[in-house]
């Protein structure tokens, strides 16, 4: 970028309501939600002898629902599960068996077992963006839980022991709000399952959480990134899975930046997709894999939270798409909120003495891709390079607005295979 180029001025957009709310799919019922019927069947069995065939919980909201109850064998007494339906999300975890197993914490019952991990408390407090896995499923809501939630009060917290088992993930890395070695079950869902089982009893009672599968479920979500290994996080924030939530991939790209920084990153990778994070992560083999982050279209809250966090350095890696409407200064890339402009395109191919050939296809068509193949075509890759520039440029720039601290940024564009780096700014 020359030194006259003008830094523009950034924007981050909302996402269109439609494409926000998902609107005309069916909603679904977080691993919370499904956890909380499951404790409160097992602990109805524990109490009244006989397990019921559905039960009713509350969710953040103070909403009650009902869910059907499964797996019950009277040969494992005391363990009910409820199976997840996830809406029209595609959600990894739709389908799975959620399941507790309870029993008295004074001895006077049947025992558990052997619980791989225990969460004694909620744990540290968590950030209100406290869910992982797959961006588009359980963290559905970032506003502070409703406290309804809180009527189990002290006595409560204490009175109703929380371990996770077979497919629940295990804390390994702090930044998540939750101790290391604790399960991976959030604060949220631990507040309802608590509840659910202070609806039936207030003795104190020990309940494990399992998901049967959870481990190979776990394989297709971040967990391995943030720490949380063997299994699946149990998430919600609002007990609904809203059909591919933009409230979730924020808060989980937020989520992540703050587990990366919890590690001393000084320096992450932020990538738009699978493609260009498996490019990423070959051009810097040396960094922790919790140090890559895929964003989507959120680079713009991304850049904000690692400022914030106090980190260093950013790598951002993209395709010229995302890439021109970044040096354009639109820190939100989805389709719908922003438009690659042309006239820019035209501008870096006249700043770099581009040729004729080139300069025409800046505005030949309204996509970056096309601008880029002719750039790669003549053999003239100036202009990329003059575009990663700018919107390395225009990232620091929305990093540091609002008083933040500064954060250096450098922009790599890959071909459309994901495969070659086509320039470097």
């Amino acid at each position: 970028m020359s030194a006259g180029a003008p830094v523009p001025a950034t924007n981050e957009a909302e996402l269109d309501p439609e494409v926000a709310t998902a609107t005309g799919l069916r909603t679904g019922w977080t691993t919370g939600t499904c956890a909380s019927a499951a404790a409160k069947a097992a602990t109805s069995w524990l109490v009244h002898g006989v397990a019921p065939d559905e039960v009713e919980v509350a969710l953040p909201s103070g909403r009650r629902v009902r869910f059907e109850v499964a797996d019950i064998d009277p040969a494992q007494p005391y363990r009910c599960a409820v199976v997840k339906d996830a809406g029209d999300d595609p959600d990894c975890t739709d389908g799975a068996h959620v399941t507790a197993h309870v029993a008295w914490r004074d001895g006077d019952g049947d025992g558990v077992g052997a619980p791989s991990t225990e969460l004694d408390g909620v744990g540290a407090p968590s950030t209100e963006l406290d869910g992982v896995g797959t961006p588009s499923t359980e963290l559905d809501g970032v506003g502070t839980p409703s406290t309804e939630l809180d009527g189990v009060g002290a006595l409560g917290q204490e009175r109703v022991e929380l371990a996770g088992g077979e497919g629940v993930g295990v804390v390994t890395l702090p930044g998540l709000g939750l101790a290391v070695g604790a399960p991976a079950i959030n604060p949220v869902p631990a507040r309802m399952i608590r509840a659910a089982i202070a609806e039936v009893t207030d003795r104190a009672v020990r309940c494990t959480i399992s998901v049967p599968g959870g481990q190979a479920m776990a394989e297709r979500t971040s967990n391995d990134r943030l720490g949380i290994v063997g299994g699946i996080s149990i998430l919600g924030t609002t007990g609904v899975v809203r059909p591919f939530s933009t409230a979730s991939y924020r808060a989980s790209v937020v989520q992540q930046l703050d587990v990366a920084a919890a590690q001393q990153a000084g320096t992450v990778v932020l990538s738009t997709g699978s493609r260009s994070d498996a490019a990423a992560q070959r051009l810097w083999p040396e960094l922790a894999p919790v140090c890559f982050v895929e964003v989507g279209d959120f680079t713009g809250i991304a850049l904000r939270r690692a400022a914030a966090l106090g980190l260093a350095s950013v790598h951002f890696v993209g395709m010229a798409g995302k890439i021109a409407k970044l040096a354009a200064g639109e820190m939100m890339t989805h389709f719908r909120r922003s438009k690659v402009d042309s006239a820019l395109l035209a501008e870096v191919a006249a700043e770099v003495g581009a040729s004729a050939p080139v300069r025409a296809a800046a505005t030949a068509t309204a996509t970056a891709r096309h601008f880029a193949e002719v750039c790669v075509a003549a053999g003239e890759l100036g202009p990329l390079a003059a575009l990663c520039g700018r919107a390395a440029r225009a990232c620091e720039a929305h990093a540091a607005s609002e008083g933040r601290p500064a954060l250096r940024v450098d922009v790599t564009m890959i071909d459309f295979e994901g495969r070659e780096v086509l320039a470097h700014g």
